[in-house]
């Protein structure tokens, strides 16, 4: 991942920043779930979760 790929998964609201994807709960913070549109999925350890 680039740094131009970065702002993607945050968002600054009120003034702190705020992340947009959830984390995997195998895996931790830090470790991002892609979002399928009906499903979230986890790159490292594939965990799915559906929506």
């Amino acid at each position: 991942m680039g740094k131009s790929e970065l702002w993607r998964r945050y968002a600054v609201k009120d003034g702190k920043m705020e992340r947009k994807l959830i984390n995997c709960p195998r895996c931790g913070q830090g470790y991002f779930m892609a979002d399928h549109g009906d499903r979230y999925a986890c790159g490292k350890c594939g965990y799915t979760q559906f929506k």
